[in-house]
């Protein structure tokens, strides 16, 4: 693992993310070989969205996985760092509530909304822990939370051919897809050092969450994990 890429400076994640936004959807769509949008109807149904609830989707990028709580009659505010991700969001759908935030100092109120959810955002988090703190101040007693990020496979051998796929291929991928290919190098990396899908229910328990389960999908690439604020 290349450290460097790993102590990148929020601004320096922020500028990645700014540069990738561009073809952020469509690289995500074929270095996933199209499960991104399968995760995404999981995460869905693991939030169960009611009309009229409100729903945080921190690391929302362009908005693609906010749209499909709207569909389901709830009001979500789709938030981000990257203003290049909010601006490529905002021109594809002008009518979502796209707003800026730091994960670790998000502009709302205490107790806010009734689900936040965040799919593979958490680990670019500068602190992580400070992070699910965080959207449980915003969230309201009883509330949700659904965290979709990449995670450890179950299967040994699986295992050891998917860090070969993240460190080999999937930067060769996205050379010939993204429009910042530089950028997915530090995104394997980051991947591979995320802890696993116990290491991260530890870390839910640790920032006051409760009741904390999760389920592999894809074989553990990648996990779903629930909790709600007591």
């Amino acid at each position: 693992m290349t450290r460097a890429h790993l102590d990148k400076k929020p601004a320096e994640v922020q500028a990645m993310f700014d540069d990738v936004a561009r073809r952020y959807d469509v690289t995500n769509d074929v270095l996933s070989l199209g499960q991104d949008r399968r995760w995404r109807r999981q995460v869905l149904d693991a939030v169960g969205p009611k009309p009229g609830e409100l729903v945080l989707d921190l690391a929302a990028g362009t908005g693609t996985s906010s749209q499909p709580f709207r569909d389901r009659g709830a009001t979500v505010v789709p938030c981000d760092f990257s203003v290049g991700m909010l601006q490529v969001g905002k021109h594809a759908k002008p009518h979502l509530p796209f707003v800026a935030g730091d994960g670790t100092r998000l502009p709302f109120a205490d107790d806010t909304f009734d689900a936040v959810t965040i799919s593979f955002g958490l680990r670019n988090i500068v602190d992580a822990d400070a992070g699910l703190r965080e959207l449980l101040r915003v969230t309201r007693r009883g509330g949700r939370i659904v965290v979709c990020e990449f995670s450890s496979p179950t299967w040994a051998p699986f295992r050891t051919a998917y860090i070969e796929y993240l460190m080999k291929a999937l930067p060769a991928v996205a050379r010939a897809v993204s429009s910042a290919p530089d950028a997915y190098v530090y995104l394997a990396e980051s991947i591979r050092a995320w802890p696993d899908q116990a290491g991260l229910a530890s870390r839910l328990q640790q920032a006051g969450w409760g009741g904390v389960e999760w389920r592999n999908l894809s074989g553990g690439i990648v996990a779903l994990h629930r909790a709600t604020k007591p």
